[in-house]
């Protein structure tokens, strides 16, 4: 049945009471029972990008230019300091977003717009040529401009394979994809490969960093075996890393970053035919929350290079420990070799979606692979609270599924 709009307003008190009374019926993040969506540095760390965040709560960042300089400016300065950590060189440029699928059409959509301009095919389609593990966004992006996306198989490693992508390029691509790292397994692609290739083919390579741009330079720092995977690779041209993942910041808040300025020229959308002038955004949002400008601006400075190593070494160090005692419960192994803390793990004896049926039973959000068949998490200090009681159920779901005949499961991977 359809709810109605109130007659009346209710009471703060009331309104409030409601809202918390739903959410009793959500998974229980709090305690590291969801394996991704919430990412968490620290109780410190979320209290300084809550408290920027509503300090900026009323302000729009769509008027940073006309209005609100202070938001502008910490814009200009989040994406500075980006560009600082993921080696952009001079000229380099990069813009907010709202998140790391804004991000990507907004690179994609740029790489299309500087195609067509230095083609001078202005009708130019074109295609993307990505990994079979690249993130759906693209594929978004290419249905909403009529692009064609070219998947290719992946290496036994689980990264992305050049030579494919050769195979795969023609005389209408316009961008190849790499990722640091893949969703589906945490492996960082062959950045460098990748690059070689763009440079010889002369073609416009992505990087999405979206969930490792704001980790995997910390974890380098901390002698952490890492591929290169930035600007300091020559021949990357784009690049999208989320800070409301391991940026720690607060939702929605990413960044898309251009190695040169006549690259990122072709980033934005200008528009003046109509009565109120000129119409002019750097994102597919008009309006956006200050709030998580303010959050990224805020959270950069509280933890500064040496906070975001404290917190990275405490992130690998769980992902470590995690990775050792999953390995240890016999029957499971872990999905290839991951670089940061995206952790897939599987089973070659049992079916590993009846484990994650017994974890659902027990209050756990299972994250599931379909390719192949396992249990996923991308993980932060959230789901390290939970570490000794996810084990024993794994353990003891292990367990129960191996001494019983297998069941029929209706669960499915979905992100």
């Amino acid at each position: 049945m359809r709810k109605l709009f109130p007659q009346h307003g209710q009471a703060h008190s009331d309104v409030m009471d409601a809202l918390r009374k739903m959410k009793l019926g959500d998974s229980d993040w709090q305690n590291g029972r969801v394996p991704l969506y919430v990412f968490d540095g620290g109780q410190d760390v979320f209290d300084i990008g809550r408290d920027a965040y509503f300090e900026f709560f009323k302000e729009n960042a769509l008027g940073g230019r006309r209005a609100f300089p202070s938001v502008l400016q910490m814009e200009l300065d989040v994406t500075d300091m980006g560009l600082d950590l993921l080696g952009g060189p001079s000229g380099a440029c990069g813009f907010m977003t709202t998140g790391g699928t804004e991000s990507i059409v907004m690179a994609v959509q740029t790489a299309r717009n500087h195609a067509r301009a230095s083609r001078d095919q202005p009708d130019m389609r074109g295609n993307l040529v990505v990994a079979e593990t690249a993130h759906p966004a693209f594929d978004k992006a290419a249905r909403l401009m009529d692009l064609e996306v070219r998947r290719t198989p992946v290496r036994d490693d689980l990264r992305a394979d050049a030579a494919a992508f050769e195979t795969a390029i023609d005389a209408d691509t316009i961008m190849i994809v790499g990722s640091a790292p893949c969703f589906p397994y945490g492996v960082i692609d062959p950045i460098e490969e990748l690059a070689e290739l763009a440079l010889r083919r002369r073609l416009w390579l992505h990087v999405d960093a979206c969930v490792g741009g704001y980790i995997a330079p910390f974890a380098a720092m901390l002698q952490r075996d890492i591929p290169a995977f930035d600007f300091t690779v020559p021949g990357v041209s784009s690049m999208s890393a989320d800070l409301h993942k391991f940026g720690f910041c607060p939702k929605p808040a990413s960044t898309v970053y251009y190695r040169d300025a006549d690259m990122a020229a072709h980033h934005g959308f200008e528009f003046d035919a109509w009565p109120s002038g000129t119409f002019m955004t750097n994102t597919i949002c008009g309006t956006r929350p200050a709030g998580g400008v303010a959050g990224a601006w805020a959270v950069f400075q509280y933890l500064g290079l040496e906070g975001y190593k404290r917190v990275t070494a405490e992130v690998m160090g769980f992902v470590d420990e995690y990775k050792l005692r999953i390995s240890a419960i016999d029957g499971l192994r872990i999905v290839g070799d991951p670089h940061l803390s995206i952790v897939a793990y599987t089973s070659d004896t049992f079916d590993i979606f009846a484990v994650a049926e017994e974890l659902k039973a027990k209050g756990w959000v299972p994250g599931l692979l379909q390719k192949p068949r396992a249990i996923h998490q991308m993980m932060s200090l959230v789901q390290a609270r939970a570490l000794d009681d996810y084990i024993a159920d794994v353990t003891a779901a292990v367990a129960k599924v191996r001494a019983a005949p297998a069941k029929e499961t209706d669960l499915t991977a979905s992100y």
